[in-house]
C-alpha cells in the first residue's frame, strides 16, 4: 500500500459532536429573532424552522448540497412573509454561524492534529458549513473541501475530486478519515483513496457494507 502523503478529515462528528453545536445555534438564532424580529419569530419555533428548510432543500435539489443556500433561503421567505426586508437574512444567518463555529473539540483531536501536521499534509472534507479558522484550527491545515465549495457532498465522486485537485496527489496517496460509514469511508474508498473509519463510540459496522481497511476510535491511532 501506497503511503499516504496526505490525510483529510472529515469534521462535524470526527473532530467535534456536531449535534449539541447544531441545537445551540438553532435556538441561539431563534432566541435573537423574537428580539429583533419578532414577527418572523410569531408562529415558529425550532421544528417548523427545520420543516421549512426540509421544503426548500426538496424544492431546490440541485443545491441542497448547500447548507448555507438552504438556511438563507429559509430565512428570506421567512422574513419576507412577516413584512421585513430580505436583506435582514444575512443578518440572521450570521448570528447562526458564529453559533455554529463554536465547537467543543474531542479531547485527543488538537494534540493529534498538532502531530500529524509534522508528518502530513492536512486537509478538511466535510459536507457541512463550518469554517475553520472561526474554529479555531484553519492553521493546522492546508486547506479544506466544503459540499458548497465543490458543488456536491459526500459520497459524491465531485468533492472527493475537488480534493485530488486542491492536493495535487493521486487518490492512493490520500488518507480520509471519517464518523460516517457511506458518506466517508464508502466515498473515498470508491474514489481510489485510502481509509480509517474513525468509530468513537463502538458502534456496529453496517451490516452489507465492505469492511473498512482500518478502524480507530481516536485520530492519536493514526500514528
Amino acid at each position: 500500500m501506497t503511503a499516504p502523503r496526505v490525510i483529510s478529515l472529515d469534521l462535524d462528528d470526527t473532530l467535534w459532536p456536531v449535534a449539541p453545536v447544531i441545537a445551540a445555534a438553532e435556538a441561539a438564532l431563534h432566541d435573537w429573532l423574537k428580539e429583533r424580529y419578532p414577527r418572523a419569530a410569531r408562529g415558529h419555533n425550532l421544528d417548523t424552522m427545520r420543516a421549512m428548510r426540509t421544503r426548500i432543500a426538496a424544492q431546490f435539489p440541485e443545491q441542497s448540497h448547500d447548507l448555507t443556500f438552504v438556511r438563507r433561503r429559509a430565512l428570506a421567505s421567512q422574513f419576507i412573509s412577516a413584512g421585513y426586508a430580505e436583506s435582514a437574512c444575512e443578518e440572521a444567518l450570521e448570528v447562526f454561524l458564529i453559533a455554529r463555529n463554536r465547537v467543543e473539540f474531542f479531547e485527543d483531536v488538537r494534540p493529534a492534529l498538532e502531530r500529524l501536521r509534522g508528518r502530513y499534509r492536512l486537509f478538511a472534507l466535510s459536507n457541512g458549513n463550518a469554517d475553520l479558522q472561526r474554529c479555531g484550527i484553519g492553521e493546522l491545515f492546508e486547506g479544506h473541501v466544503s459540499a458548497i465549495a465543490a458543488g456536491a457532498a459526500k459520497p459524491d465522486a465531485r468533492i472527493f475530486q475537488a480534493l485530488r485537485d486542491m492536493a495535487g496527489v493521486a487518490a492512493s496517496e490520500i488518507l480520509h478519515v471519517g464518523d460516517d460509514p457511506i458518506t466517508d469511508v464508502v466515498g473515498a474508498r470508491q474514489a481510489g483513496m485510502q481509509t480509517a473509519w474513525l468509530n468513537r463510540d463502538a458502534r456496529s459496522w453496517p451490516v452489507g457494507l465492505a469492511p473498512p481497511a482500518r478502524t480507530i476510535s481516536t485520530l492519536a491511532e493514526i500514528l
